[in-house]
């Protein structure tokens, strides 16, 4: 298969680079020093399952030098969606569909308004992986699922599937009722990344303090919550069982959200906490620990200068 991943950072780098090392024709999508170290060095993965360099590997930041392709596999910071879907044109042929692997439940309607939106399809990822640095994808292991929907056995989807299954490092399906997972994922991930940008901790530093693991229970209980009141529930608590999810997590494991604060990087926390606290007032549900999140998450959320919070922690 012929596949564009336009935003070929942290995630769609480790999906890119697996799928290239199967023998697919991966083509990356990059910007500033990280496109100049692909360009230059190529790809390089560090994971448990074992590390892997990929030399030849395409990387461009101009999708006119690709051209149509079977799938655009879409892993934009939910922040500059609107400007990387205006420049999709190049990579859409008659039967090219686009994956869109991004955080949060709007990212399909956001894509939607500049290409068809019967092309795209939705879908999410359980995986972490961050440039560790220009060139280098991180993964730190756990899970590596990829589920993305099936578009009622769309043959390009069903490919998809297939040459991610081919991979080493990925596990990939294609369902029916992808608003059910992107609702799972979303509610999971509110909490994941409020709790380790609040504490500016991993998952396993969390997990050794009793008040951590309060507050992240919390933050699970007010989605949850929230998720009910939209009426995307499941019906029965699953918190406990969110919680356990968390704790078989590889400990070093960090939200990219986190990744990206410690980098200065623009937050996507309007679209994920953001976006939960929205709902709630709408529903006049209260979620105070959500409400701490996004209050002290604000003077962050258009970015700031690298380093800047841990030098003021030395202070």
């Amino acid at each position: 298969m012929r596949i564009a991943i336009v935003g070929a950072g942290g995630i769609g780098g480790y999906i890119g680079g697996r799928l290239a090392q199967a023998g697919e024709t991966a083509c990356l999508i990059a910007r500033g020093r990280h496109l100049e170290a692909l360009r230059r060095t190529g790809l390089r993965i560090e994971c448990p399952l074992g590390d892997v360099t990929l030399p030849e590997i395409m990387a461009t930041d101009d999708p006119a030098e690709i051209g149509p392709v079977d799938v655009v596999l879409f892993t934009v910071k939910l922040g500059g969606t609107d400007a990387a879907a205006r420049g999709l044109a190049p990579l859409i042929g008659g039967h090219t569909r686009v994956v869109t692997l991004q955080n949060g439940i709007d990212s399909k309607k956001m894509i939607g308004r500049h290409i068809d939106a019967t092309r795209i399809a939705a879908g999410c990822t359980y995986l972490s992986a961050h440039i560790r640095e220009p060139g280098v994808i991180h993964a730190p292991g756990g899970a590596h699922g990829v589920i993305v929907d099936g578009l009622a056995g769309d043959p390009a989807i069903a490919a998809f599937v297939k040459a991610c299954l081919r991979a080493t490092g990925l596990e990939a399906k294609a369902t029916a009722d992808i608003e059910r997972v992107l609702w799972e994922k979303f509610v999971r991930l509110v909490a994941f990344s409020g709790a380790t940008c609040l504490t500016r901790s991993p998952i396993g530093v969390i997990f050794a303090h009793p008040e951590s693991v309060a507050f992240l229970r919390l933050l699970v209980a007010e989605s949850l919550g929230v998720a009910a009141a939209a009426g995307k529930g499941s019906g029965t608590d699953e918190t406990e069982a969110i919680v356990a999810f968390f704790r078989s997590m590889a400990g070093s494991t960090k939200s990219s959200m986190l990744v990206d604060l410690e980098s200065g990087r623009p937050l996507e926390m309007p679209w994920l906490s953001g976006r939960i606290l929205a709902l709630a007032r709408s529903f006049d549900h209260p979620t105070p620990a959500t409400a701490a999140v996004v209050a002290a998450m604000a003077p962050h959320v258009e970015g700031s200068a690298p380093g800047s919070f841990r030098q003021a922690e030395k202070l």
